[in-house]
This record gives C-alpha cells, sequence and structure tokens, in this order.
C-alpha cells in the first residue's frame, strides 16, 4: 500500500485490475463509498504499460472533478498542478509534469476531436458512468473508435455504482469484469407511511425538523431544483441559530459556496439541501441523515417540436440506493424516503439514459466533426433515436453547419469549437465584431442559469432585455434590479467573456468583417431561433404562435405581452401551449431582413368560416406565421372545388339541399338497393354519397365558391341523373311514391324516414283489405299507421290481419264513442272502406 493512500475496500480488487488493465479495457463496478475515484487513479500510475504516459480521469460535474483532483493531490502530499491537476470550465490547473488530469467529460471531448489518437494518454478513465450523460456516451465512442483505429495502446477503464456491468463488457470487446464491495455502514430505511403530498416542499420541510430533533448528525436533504430548495430555505429559516447551517448545494453555486457545503463544520450543525448533484462523486464529509424527495428534474427533448421540457419525475431505484448511501459513510445512518414501500415496487430500476431523451444537435455535431455521417459507424450502449437524430440533421443544415449530404462545413467546424449550442453559436458566429459581446451576452444569459429569481408566487419576467440591463450593471458596479442573483449573473458575465473571446478566435467565412448598423437583441437571436419567431394572436395579448406551428404564451402582466413579434430563446414546452420563459422583442422589419431565407411568398386558397366560402390570398410566411397577406380572387377552379367538397364532406347534411323531395327519392333508390339485387341499383346511402362526393357532386360545383350557392343546387335532379330511364321506370313501378286504398283515395307512401316504407291512412280507408299492403311485387310490406278520423295515430303494424281479429275490437269501441257518425263494423274485412274523414257535424 502507498503511503497516504487510505485503505479503501477498492484495494482488494487492485492486484486484479492492475491484471485486466494490462490485458486491455476493464469495466470496475463498485458501489459509492468503495474509494474507486480516489484510489484507482494512483493505484495505476506506475504501471509499465502506462509508460509514463498522462492518465485521463473523467468526472460528470464539475464540483466532483475539483474535489477529487484536491484529495489525489493531497494523498501524494503534493500542491495542484504537479502530478494532479484538473480542467475544467473557467478553470485549468494542470502543469508539465501533470500524469492524472481530473476532467469534465465535454473537456474530453474537445481534446479527442483536436488529437484524435489522445498523444501521451495511455488510460481514459469514465468515472460514474451510471449517470449516462449524453457526454459520456459521446466520449465513450470517440475514445473506443481511437483506440481501435488508431491507439491500439490506449486503454480505457469504465467505473460504475449501479449500470448494470455485462452490457459494458460487451461494448468493449475483450474487457475484464473487476467488481468490488463497498465501505458503507448500515442504513436504516423509513418509508412513508402513506403516499404524500406530490408537493415535496412541504413534506421534505416537515423531515428535516423532525430529524433535528430526533437524531444527531448532519442532514443531506434532496429536491428536484433550485426552486424547492430556496422553498425550503425559506420554510426551515425559523430554524436558523448559531449553531446550526442551511446550506444549499447545486451546479449553479460558485466554487466557494460548493465547498462551504461539502465541508463539514466541527462547531455547527449542517442541513444540505441539495439536487441530484450531491447523489453520486461527491464525497460529503459527516452526513448521518439523508431526507429523499424521490424526484429529480430532468430534461425531455421531443423531436416532433424540436423543444425540450423539463420535467419532474420519479428516480429510479439505483438513485435511491445512491442516495441512501451517503448516510452509512462514516457509521450507521438514516435514509427518510418521502414514498411508500409500495411506490417504490413501481419506479424503474435506472435512470433513462441521455442519448435517448435529448436534443442531439451537439452530438451530431461532433461526430460529423469526426467524419462519421452514420451513427451505426460508432459503438455505442444505446444508439442514438432516429427521430432525434433525423431532427438534429435539419436543424445543423439551416445552420448551414452541414451541407446536403450531411458533411461538415466550415462553419460547422467553428461551432464545434464553442461551448453552447449549435443554435447560439451560429449567432455569435455571424454577429458583426460591433455585435459580438452583445451576442455572447445573449448566448450566456440563454445557456447559463437564469439570474433572475423570482420571489414567492411570482413568475419570472421573459424579457431578455431586463437580463442585459443587468448585466450592464454589473460591469459598470451600479445597482442591480431587483430579482437578479449577483453570484449567478457573475457566472453569465464570465462565460460571456469566455464567448466573446472564442468568437474572435473562430472567425467562420460567414462572419462578418465590417460593421454594419447594430442589430436588435431580437434580431440577433433570430440567427439561432428561426423556427421559434412567434406572432401575437389576435385578440389574445399574452398567447403566440409559433414559426414551428406551437402555440406559446405569456403571463398576462409580462412586459413582453402585447408585442407583435418575440423570439423565443427557453421555452416550457408542457401542456397544449407552452409557457415562454426568455424571449426578446423583434419587428417584422427586422424578421424580413435576418430570416430572408426562411420567408416564403406563395399564393394560397383556403376556406373562409367566417363567410363560408373559399377564398385566396398571396401570403408571405415564416414557417406557420403569416407575416402579410393580400386578398385575391381564387382563380383555380380545381382548387376551389376541392375545398369545397372538403366543407361538404364535413357538413354533409346542413351543407346540402336536402329537401323532403330529395329524401323522399333517396329513400326509394335506398329500398331499391336493398331489394331488389337485379335492378343494378346505386348506394345512395350517407357513406356511400360521401366517399363518392366528388364524382357525383363535383361536376354541379363548377364555378360556384359559396355553401349558399351549394344550397340552390337541386338534389333531386342530381340523384335521378344517377337513374337510367329504365332504372326510373322500374323505380315507379316497384316503389311507387303512392298507393290507392280500397276507398278509392291515393295516399302517399313515406321513404324518407328509412325501412320499412310508410303508409299512414285512415283505418276506415283500409275496410275490405284482409292483408298488409306491400310493394317490390310483395317483398317489401309497408308499415301501416292507422289513423283516426281526426288524423292521430291509434295503431302502428305492418300485420293488418293479427290487427283485424286481436286490436280492432277494442279500438273499435273507443272510436264508436268518439266517433258515432262513422260507421264501425265488426267485421272490418268484409265492410265497405269509405274516406276517412271527420263530418263536419261529427266536430
Amino acid at each position: 500500500m502507498k503511503s497516504g493512500i487510505e485503505p479503501f475496500p477498492i484495494w482488494h480488487v487492485l492486484d486484479g485490475l492492475r491484471a485486466a488493465l494490462h490485458q486491455g479495457h476493464a469495466v470496475l463496478q463498485a458501489p459509492t463509498g468503495s474509494g474507486k475515484s480516489t484510489v484507482v487513479p494512483i493505484a495505476l500510475l506506475d504501471e509499465p504499460w502506462l509508460a509514463g504516459q498522462r492518465l485521463l480521469l473523467l468526472q460528470p460535474r464539475r464540483p466532483a472533478a475539483r474535489l477529487i483532483a484536491a484529495h489525489l493531490a493531497k494523498q501524494l502530499g503534493e500542491p495542484l498542478g504537479k502530478r494532479v491537476g484538473y480542467q475544467i470550465r473557467f478553470e485549468r490547473c494542470l502543469g508539465p509534469d501533470t500524469r492524472i488530469e481530473v476532467l469534465t467529460e465535454g473537456i474530453l471531448t474537445r481534446r479527442i476531436q483536436s488529437d484524435p489518437s489522445l498523444d501521451g494518454v495511455g488510460l481514459v478513465i469514465f468515472d460514474e458512468f451510471h449517470e449516462r450523460h449524453l457526454v459520456s456516451d459521446l466520449g465513450l465512442a470517440l475514445t473506443l473508435d481511437s483506440a481501435q483505429q488508431l491507439r491500439p495502446d490506449l486503454r480505457i477503464l469504465v467505473m460504475s455504482a449501479t449500470l448494470e456491468a455485462e452490457p459494458l463488457v460487451r461494448l468493449l470487446g475483450k474487457a475484464s469484469l473487476i467488481r468490488a464491495e463497498g465501505r458503507s455502514f448500515p442504513v436504516e430505511i423509513r418509508h412513508a407511511e402513506r403516499a404524500l403530498d406530490p408537493e415535496p416542499v412541504r413534506a421534505v420541510a416537515a423531515a428535516v425538523r423532525q430529524a433535528l430533533i430526533q437524531e444527531d448528525g448532519d442532514i443531506l436533504a434532496f429536491l428536484p431544483g433550485v426552486r424547492e430548495i430556496e422553498q425550503v430555505r425559506a420554510a426551515l429559516a425559523s430554524l436558523i441559530e448559531p449553531g446550526l447551517m442551511l446550506l444549499p448545494l447545486h451546479g449553479a453555486l460558485s466554487t466557494a459556496e460548493q465547498d462551504r457545503a461539502l465541508r463539514p463544520d466541527p462547531e455547527r450543525r449542517r442541513v444540505i439541501l441539495a439536487t441530484d448533484l450531491a447523489e453520486t462523486s461527491l464525497t460529503i464529509e459527516g452526513i448521518r441523515i439523508v431526507v429523499d424527495s424521490g424526484l429529480a428534474r430532468k430534461p425531455r427533448f421531443d423531436p416532433a417540436t424540436g423543444l425540450t421540457r423539463l420535467i419532474t419525475e420519479p428516480i429510479p431505484r439505483a438513485s435511491a440506493e445512491q442516495r441512501a448511501g451517503r448516510a452509512g459513510r462514516l457509521g450507521p445512518g438514516i435514509c427518510y424516503r418521502l414514498w411508500t414501500r409500495a411506490q417504490e415496487s413501481g419506479r424503474p430500476e435506472q435512470r433513462i439514459p441521455e442519448i435517448l431523451v435529448s436534443d442531439l444537435a451537439s452530438l451530431v455535431l461532433e461526430l460529423a466533426l469526426w467524419g462519421v455521417k452514420d451513427p451505426e459507424a460508432l459503438t455505442w450502449l444505446d444508439v442514438p433515436p432516429a427521430p432525434a437524430w433525423a431532427q438534429a440533421i435539419a436543424v445543423l443544415q439551416a445552420l448551414d453547419a452541414l451541407d446536403a449530404r450531411g458533411a461538415i462545413t466550415p462553419l460547422g467546424r467553428a461551432l464545434a469549437e464553442l461551448p453552447v449550442h449549435p443554435r447560439l453559436g451560429a449567432m455569435l458566429l455571424r454577429a458583426t465584431p460591433g455585435e459580438r459581446q452583445l451576442a455572447a451576452d445573449l448566448c450566456a444569459l440563454v445557456s447559463e442559469r437564469d439570474p433572475w429569481q423570482a420571489a414567492p408566487g411570482l413568475v419570472r419576467p421573459a424579457d431578455l432585455g431586463l437580463r442585459l440591463a443587468a448585466l450592464n450593471a454589473l460591469r459598470a458596479g451600479t445597482t442591480l434590479p431587483l430579482g437578479i442573483d449577483r453570484q449567478r449573473l457573475a457566472t453569465v458575465e464570465r462565460a460571456a467573456r469566455q464567448l466573446a473571446r472564442l468568437a474572435r478566435r473562430q472567425m467562420s467565412p460567414s462572419s462578418p468583417m465590417v460593421d454594419q448598423a447594430p442589430r436588435s437583441p431580437g434580431a440577433l437571436l433570430s440567427l439561432a431561433y428561426p423556427d421559434r419567431i412567434a406572432q401575437r394572436r389576435a385578440g389574445a395579448d399574452a398567447r403566440y404562435l409559433l414559426a414551428s406551428g406551437r402555440g406559446a404564451g405569456l403571463a398576462q402582466d409580462d412586459l413582453l405581452a402585447g408585442e407583435p413579434y418575440l423570439v423565443v430563446a427557453a421555452l416550457d414546452d408542457a401542456g397544449r401551449e407552452g409557457r415562454i420563459q426568455l424571449a426578446a422583442a423583434l419587428t417584422a422589419t427586422e424578421i424580413r431582413a435576418e430570416l430572408a431565407g426562411h420567408i416564403v411568398r406563395q399564393r394560397e386558397v383556403f376556406w373562409d368560416e367566417a363567410r363560408a366560402t373559399v377564398s385566396a390570398r398571396l401570403t408571405t410566411r415564416l414557417g406557420e406565421i403569416v407575416l402579410d397577406a393580400q386578398p385575391m380572387a381564387p382563380d383555380n377552379a380545381d382548387e376551389a372545388n376541392s375545398l369545397l367538397l372538403a366543407q361538404i364532406h364535413r357538413r354533409f347534411t346542413e351543407a346540402l339541399n336536402w329537401s323532403a323531395s330529395a329524401r323522399q327519392l333517396q329513400g326509394r333508390i335506398l329500398l331499391a338497393h336493398r331489394h331488389d339485387p337485379e335492378g343494378g341499383w346505386p348506394d345512395l346511402s350517407e357513406s356511400a354519397l360521401k366517399s363518392q362526393l366528388a364524382d357525383w357532386l363535383g361536376p354541379w360545383l363548377v364555378g360556384k365558391t359559396r355553401l349558399d350557392e351549394v344550397q340552390e343546387i337541386d338534389l333531386v335532379a342530381i340523384l335521378l341523373e344517377r337513374l337510367t330511364w329504365k332504372q326510373r321506370q322500374r323505380l315507379d313501378r316497384l316503389f311507387p311514391v303512392r298507393i290507392q286504398t280500397p276507398a278509392g283515395t291515393s295516399r302517399p307512401i313515406d321513404y324518407a324516414q328509412g325501412e320499412p316504407p310508410i303508409l299512414a291512412v285512415p283505418v276506415q280507408e283500409l275496410f275490405g283489405w284482409c292483408n298488409t299492403p306491400s310493394i317490390c311485387n310483395g317483398r317489401v310490406p309497408l308499415l301501416l299507421h292507422l289513423l283516426s278520423p281526426a288524423r292521430r295515430p291509434i295503431q302502428v303494424t305492418q300485420d293488418l290481419a293479427g290487427f283485424w281479429a286481436r286490436g280492432y275490437a277494442e279500438v273499435r269501441k273507443e272510436l264508436r264513442g268518439r266517433y258515432p257518425k262513422h260507421q264501425w263494423p265488426e267485421d272490418p274485412t268484409q265492410a265497405q272502406a269509405r274516406p276517412g274523414g271527420i263530418k263536419q257535424r261529427d266536430r
């Protein structure tokens, strides 16, 4: 054992790990607390196969990279920058003698892109790989490709606490699997007895209060995001006293603030309120109690809309185990899980890899720079999904970062060097020298955590202009607007300075070399988000339509509400309409000037719902947004005919003049279609008529554009045209319009009500008939509506003989009393039929 290195459990497998890496790649599965991050790099430093080369230790988070580097240097008894150094965004501590470089994963991507063979590097260690960040998967794919194509001597070690190891072993080819035990004390898990309020703030605050009273030791509470951390801090503010520290821990804090939370205080008890930043990698000494909300906030990308939304979701069981393990590092601990045992069984085992749910534009650009157009050309644990890949290709081609064949362009190469999304990079590189700082400010404000902290119950304003003003105030040393977090704004300012510096070095062929009239923030942002230009909906100040077709809205009292046009830089894609989070105003003139290549001028024929007519206009469009429309005559008869037919199809019954005569004729032909197969009748059912609408109605619509003109069409004439002359004769013979009764009257047959056809007739007019009258050569009996002399129904039947035999006698008694002047014979089959009206003297 080397002097100064603590006896972690990982020591028991070091010999096996050395032997495995002597042969090739390896996978080390070791739980949190085993010492893999702080022991393995030093233990491998003098291996002969490393031959004095450097070792890269990758960490998913910046705080972990700094702390692990410091811990490694301390074990070697050296200051940082000697044999151990680190590099993260904004910070670099490396020297000529550095052998162990602790890097964040994005730094590796830039390193390997500039030096694909990783000259001078003998081992790349992917630590905490179970977090499955997008850059982790990308970095592993590129490193593995380099080892296979350029550096067969390069070793790869993947270390994970909870990830299933066998797929990684297969991914790396001839890799050895080494498993190590952890060093942790038992942790008592206390589940909630019942399902708690889905709002985590109250539950976490109550659990922390309970733990402070009942237990000893520092407390680590996990919350889904910064908003909830601040809310719990406010809820627990009354507990703050000289003996207690209430500390936040999340990625947006400064280095000093993070170190303060991570460092134990022998004099005071700590309550650390953290995001999942504290789940792995970081060693937080002194924690005995964990309060776990069981939630995390993660981005989810929708390729269909090109938008990412943040969702708060239950953590998987593997993450819950990681969190609970924080309480058992130094001795027996307690974990309060704010969900029930039953709820735990429904949680997934592992977290969803980011590569499956993220915007892939940056990944596709990096692969294009690597020379890969097809993701299948590399080796992945999870292949990038095809829809997100295709969407990323479309975005990059629209930015001119990729050409039509998917190859990277000079602009794309320049964009790949910038630590921002390609959209923002394109804006930055297309800014003139005089606009560069403003463009860098906008990039930083959109990329970094929002410096505007809304007061409880209030919504953050969306206007990026307010944040730009705050940034200028910070630089001028004047008072910052109320609601601005100075530390976050300082981080934004530092990022903006770095981006402006990088932009000066990455001049692309499309970068303007001379100044022009400076563009507004909205005009600049439109270069990054042409599909997120938003037009205010008519009559709704706070509701907008994006060029992509998506709806979006602002808070009613937002200062931007009512602006005719916005460019949206951040949008929460939840619900039917997303909520605009960051935006800038711009004018229609600016849209036309900056996005001329995206604007289409076209003639449109459309249905005007308000006027119920086909109309035409000449439109100027940006995607789904109509910038300008000029009315014109709909001179394309085919287009007008199609639109009119579509409306008739949609409102079939109301659009056509379905008069009583038309329904009667339709009913007769329908009956003939069903009961007279020899007649070759057309199907005039509503479904058949709608399906063949263009065939039978289209010719009658020539020259017509309005529904009221359609109403004037004689539908009876059109339906009759569907029949031949012989069919018309046959229809009149087999399905007559009227029938003569025994009384000598001619009564109409009602076919419009459907089958069977109805004969409404006074009962007296049927005396002498023994059986039900029928049509179609006796195949279709009529449905008799038998009426009293006053034309009131007394019976409905298709069995006239049965009515005479069983129902007539009772009806006769009633009718004789009501109509005494009429004859009501005992045997109606033998009686003389008479016209059935009421005589004057009967009234």
